[in-house]
Order: structure tokens, then sequence, then C-alpha cells
């Protein structure tokens, strides 16, 4: 009992660090990444693909994306898809390629994203202490319904509590190595 609600619990503090990477995957740091591409969805015979999935990927230096369709048809989806996205990059189409140019970001922008950043990690912060505060009171149901001694349920309390500790760290620790990639010059 007490084991699968802890199991629980790590598995939804777990999530929400995984939703945290992949929200920090997408801020776009000044350089060309291929996870910027990951949100963005094209209209693909009626069916919205993500581009990783439709054509290849390229960063051929730290500041351009080249995207390769394997199906030429779909270039301008793609870039009309681009351009519809909060990216805030222009694509040029070649009439093979299309070409992403990720200009060098201003201080001001910098902060911008870290202020974003922050916003992420409070809500993996918050998505982590709504997993304790779920186990504890499963732990209190355990309690009542199930006769769990209150001996252990204070142990199991101060495990979940150790536990929340540690991915808040992670959480903090992710946060403070993404701030330090976006404020990267």
């Amino acid at each position: 009992m007490v084991n699968d609600i802890m199991a629980q619990a790590e598995e939804r503090m777990q999530k929400a660090l995984t939703s945290l990477h992949d929200n920090f995957g997408a801020v776009r740091t000044g350089r060309a990444n291929a996870m910027l591409l990951d949100r963005i969805k094209v209209d693909y015979y009626g069916v919205p693909t993500p581009v990783n999935q439709m054509a290849g990927i390229k960063t051929p230096d730290a500041h351009m994306l080249v995207i390769e369709p394997w199906d030429k048809g779909v270039l301008g989806a793609i870039e009309h898809a681009i351009l519809e996205s909060d990216l805030g990059v222009t694509p040029s189409n070649d009439g093979s390629v299309i070409r992403l140019p990720f200009p060098s970001l201003t201080e001001e922008r910098r902060r911008e994203l870290v202020k974003q950043c922050k916003v992420y990690a409070e809500e993996a912060r918050v998505a982590v202490r709504k997993a304790r505060q779920d186990a504890n009171a499963a732990l209190e149901r355990a309690v009542k319904d199930d006769n769990l001694p209150e001996d252990d349920e204070r142990r199991a309390q101060a495990d979940v509590q150790k536990l929340t500790d540690k991915y808040v760290a992670e959480v903090e620790a992710a946060f403070k190595k993404k701030e330090a990639e976006v404020m990267e010059i």
C-alpha cells in the first residue's frame, strides 16, 4: 500500500521534471536547436504532423537550422507553419530546403526568456508539491480505511518529503543550468 503510494508520487514528480525539460527545450537560446521544431505541426495530408517526422533537420553551424523535407511538396506548408509559430524566425525557402537563421539575442530578450523559464520552473515545483500533497492525502486515507499504523504513515510522509525535496532540487538545478545557457553570449 505505502509502496504503491510512493511509486505513484515519484512517477508524477518525474513527469513534472520531464515536462520542465521539454518546456526548456522549446526556449530559444540564440543557438540553433532542432528541439525548437518539436512543437511545430504541419498539416500533412490532413494530419497535423511534427516537422521532425517529415524532414531531416541539420545544424550546419550554431546559428542555422536546415530543414530538408523527404517530400518536397510540403516545403510551403512547413514554411507557413514556421511563420505562424512563435519562434520569431523568418524561414528562407530555396525550393529544396528551408533555412532558419537564428540571430543573436539581445540582453532584453535574454531576460524575457529567463523570466519565461522561471515560470516553467515554478509550474514544475507546483506539480511536484501537488504530487506530495496527493500522496500525503492517500496515506491519511490508508490510515482511516486500511488500518495503516500511524507510525508507518509518519515514516512514509517523511519519505515523501525527502522525495519532494530531491525533485525540487532537480528542478532548481535544471533552471540554473538553463538560465546560464540563455544568458551566455
